[in-house]
């Protein structure tokens, strides 16, 4: 089984554009090199939406879980940064849970999501410069809009995941 663990917050660069199939590459510390093709369900994208529309004016965040395969799940959690109307973070205990849920046998931690109040469904200033190059996914709500990109070594790359069913 993949590990999804993620590796401690590193500074990434600029974003690199891709046109290849949606590949999402495991951490440096999964120390397993095997490539996957991912889809999410349309309830997904509905709970990130519903997240942003009831966050708003301040940016919602979560984690989204499910498989080598899928997500299959947008678990909303709170935004513990000070300035939640402008930056977001998601709840440390949040992403605990979540890893032990997944040594657990549990879902698989597959990436995070968060809102762009009065922005576009692309990643900021900020977010460049906090992610970790870990090829977690992530999905940025903006303007009724979900956008899903994948954080690499070279900044953040468009992901274009199939919309499936719950």
């Amino acid at each position: 089984r993949l590990s999804c663990v993620a590796s401690a917050s590193a500074l990434s660069r600029r974003a690199a554009v891709s046109i290849e199939p949606v590949m999402i590459w495991p951490s440096d510390m999964a120390k397993t090199a095997c490539a996957m093709r991912i889809e999410v369900t349309s309830q997904v994208i509905d709970t990130i939406l519903r997240a942003s529309a009831a966050a708003h004016p301040e940016e919602c965040c979560g984690l989204l879980l499910g498989s080598e395969s899928r997500i299959s799940a947008a678990e909303p959690t709170r935004n513990v940064h000070p300035s939640p109307d402008k930056q977001f973070e998601i709840d440390p205990q949040a992403l605990i849970n979540a890893y032990r849920a997944e040594r657990e046998g549990g879902a698989c931690l597959v990436g995070y999501y968060h809102s762009h109040p009065s922005g576009a469904p692309i990643p900021s200033v900020i977010d460049e410069a906090q992610a970790a190059p870990d090829g977690k996914v992530w999905a940025i709500c903006a303007q009724g809009d979900v956008r899903f990109w994948q954080s690499t070594d070279e900044g953040f790359a468009p992901l274009f995941l199939p919309v499936i069913g719950s």
